[in-house]
């Protein structure tokens, strides 16, 4: 069984994002596979104010980018050839994936390919740490450690395509307009006014009848089991923490 090696795909030029594994210059192959990936992610919640909550209602707001951190080494002087060649031939493929080339004015977007795994990231370099730690007598780099931390990517429009901004299990802000009521809110955002008395619970509105134009209303997340006679948790209608 052949051993396959971790392989950094580079972005073809021209306007659309496109991968190529044939061309030598569209790819960076690892001398050596690495010992281990790293991948970290953090994401950001909010906490909704709401009146007789113990606990607030946390709302997603956004997400970090996910990163990979990989070390990679490149070693030219254990080779069998006698004429030693500059491990600068693979650490300036790396450098290149910093700068700006073509006419898509950035850096260019990266696929992470490994063994069945096929891709498993996606993004571009963000931060490249290149030690080089040995050297012939006339001053060649022969073994080199690369450390490269890659952020994710993806385009502002497929990432639109995978939100669904307008689902009732998402908490937002509603101002209210003349002539609403909670029951006519509760129908536009929930599909059924009966969810009224979750608004009204949320906002701590004892008479819903003195709604008045231009208040502005907290509209808590629904678990798609609730319904709107359930009486759990003291008749909270939240998501449970």
């Amino acid at each position: 069984m052949a051993l396959n090696k971790l392989t950094i795909l580079i972005e073809l030029p021209g306007e659309n994002l496109q991968f190529s594994e044939s061309s030598e210059d569209s790819r960076i192959v690892a001398m050596f596979n690495p010992k281990s990936l790293s991948v970290t992610r953090q994401v950001q919640w909010k906490s909704q104010d709401a009146s007789k909550r113990d606990s607030p209602e946390l709302q997603f707001t956004t997400a970090d980018p996910a990163t990979l951190s990989v070390e990679l080494f490149f070693d030219t002087y254990d080779t069998p050839n006698p004429a030693k060649e500059s491990v600068f031939k693979y650490t300036s493929k790396l450098l290149a994936l910093t700068s700006v080339t073509g006419d898509k004015h950035r850096p260019p977007v990266c696929q992470i390919q490994w063994g069945g795994e096929a891709i498993i990231f996606q993004g571009v370099l963000q931060g490249l740490d290149t030690q080089y730690t040995m050297f012939l007598d006339n001053g060649t780099p022969v073994r080199a450690t690369v450390k490269c931390t890659f952020t994710q990517w993806r385009s502002n429009q497929k990432d639109l395509k995978k939100q669904n901004l307008m689902s009732s299990d998402v908490v937002k802000v509603w101002t209210v307009r003349r002539g609403q009521t909670l029951a006519s809110i509760a129908a536009l955002e929930y599909r059924d006014p009966r969810y009224w008395r979750q608004i009204a619970e949320a906002n701590g509105i004892d008479d819903p009848l003195a709604l008045q134009p231009g208040t502005t209303l907290l509209l808590p997340a629904l678990r798609l089991s609730t319904t709107p006679n359930t009486q759990a948790n003291g008749g909270a209608y939240l998501a449970e923490p």
